[in-house]
């Protein structure tokens, strides 16, 4: 009989290690697939909730908020792009590239939860801003991105141009925050435990391994 494992990942589509660490988690997954039965869910977690319509330019904003050199951002991106190959996702960093306002992403991907489609619209969120420099806070873009995981476009742009879901994604941001947690990507197994970090294959793998006796140990 396999193990019910509930996975809340909390994290941004700003997030490049929120790729790293989902495509690892996956991986981790597939291992124990013979050993597991998984529940996923995503959950809102704003980098920037400032962050102004127009966006900002990638490596300025790194350089700003984290006070590292042009040299450390360039090498960061590169080792961040060699990790994404990793896991099979191409990052795109380029010069123009921008950090974009990410709420109305998660509205809609709070939506998408509802019609079974989340997965695929945070796979589809995570392309479009690294590997096609989409801005995904224009509602077009996002109402495309919609259409192409088969949810309704229409209800897309309808959501997106009223504030449906806005006080569902703020009051979920303010629960993660409650629960301390300060940076993503970050995993909750189960509702007890927090693997944080773009974590290895291994890592993951033994983590949850750990968790696993844990819970039998429990019952």
């Amino acid at each position: 009989m396999k193990e019910s494992l509930d996975i809340k990942f909390v994290s941004d589509v700003m997030c490049p290690w929120c790729v790293v660490g989902l495509g690892n988690l996956n991986k981790a997954l597939e291992e124990l697939d013979s050993n597991v039965s998984v529940e996923m869910t995503f959950e809102p977690f704003e980098l920037n909730p400032d962050m102004p319509p127009e966006g900002q330019n990638t490596q300025e904003h790194i350089i700003e908020k984290y006070g590292i050199s042009e040299e450390q951002s360039r090498q960061n991106r590169e080792m961040i792009t060699a990790r994404g190959k990793e896991v099979d996702f191409d990052f795109n960093f380029t010069n123009d590239s921008r950090m974009r306002n990410s709420f109305d992403a998660h509205r809609l991907l709070h939506w998408a939860q509802t019609e079974g489609k989340q997965a695929e619209l945070k796979a589809a969120l995570f392309k479009a801003h690294f590997t096609e420099n989409l801005d995904i806070s224009d509602f077009n873009v996002l109402t495309n991105l919609a259409s192409a995981v088969q949810l309704d476009p229409e209800v897309a742009a309808n959501i997106l141009a009223s504030d449906q879901f806005a006080e569902d994604v703020r009051q979920q941001e303010q629960l993660w925050q409650q629960s301390g947690i300060t940076s993503v990507p970050t995993a909750i197994i189960n509702n007890k435990y927090a693997i944080s970090g773009g974590q290895p294959v291994a890592t993951f793998k033994q983590a949850i391994e750990e968790i696993l006796e844990k819970e039998k140990i429990s019952e």
